[in-house]
């Protein structure tokens, strides 16, 4: 019998078998100064405004690059003037890149402050190099380089 390989990728159809298939699009934040928080990502990542949502008590602005569809959307809450306590629930937004140590070093010339950048082993083997970065509100953005499972 001919060897069959299973690939580590997901199925692109709309359907596994009974199940349905769901893409994901955003992860929401709230945060407090508005136009801090977009420039923060924009120089740290090159995310631009997709699609900015004014409602009355707050606003909506989703931030996206061309890597990818995927959106950070940030939510502004008109009547706090507090920074939002993030608790021990959240953990991090992780984005990738194809040159750690050159990011790395562009984030530091542009004054945010990263992280040391770590080689994560498993085995003896490279699973990732990474560094964090801290964001304006304090949400912790994890910076890979793409290798493996981190593309």
């Amino acid at each position: 019998f001919p060897h069959r390989r299973h690939s580590a990728t997901p199925p692109r159809s709309k359907r596994e078998g009974d199940m349905p298939v769901a893409k994901a699009i955003h992860s929401m934040i709230r945060v407090l100064d508005e136009k801090r928080s977009i420039d923060f990502y924009r120089v740290a990542f090159g995310l631009e405004i997709a699609e900015r949502l004014e409602f009355e008590t707050f606003v909506l602005i989703y931030l996206r690059n061309g890597e990818s569809e995927f959106e950070l959307e940030l939510t502004v809450n008109k009547d706090r003037t507090e920074p939002y306590a993030l608790g021990d629930g959240y953990g991090h937004l992780a984005l990738s890149v194809d040159d750690l140590d050159a990011e790395h070093q562009r984030l530091t010339e542009a004054g945010l402050n990263p992280g040391k950048i770590v080689d994560f082993n498993l085995d003896g083997a490279l699973l990732a190099r990474f560094f964090f970065v801290v964001d304006p509100d304090g949400y912790k953005v994890e910076v890979l380089q793409r290798h493996g499972r981190y593309k």
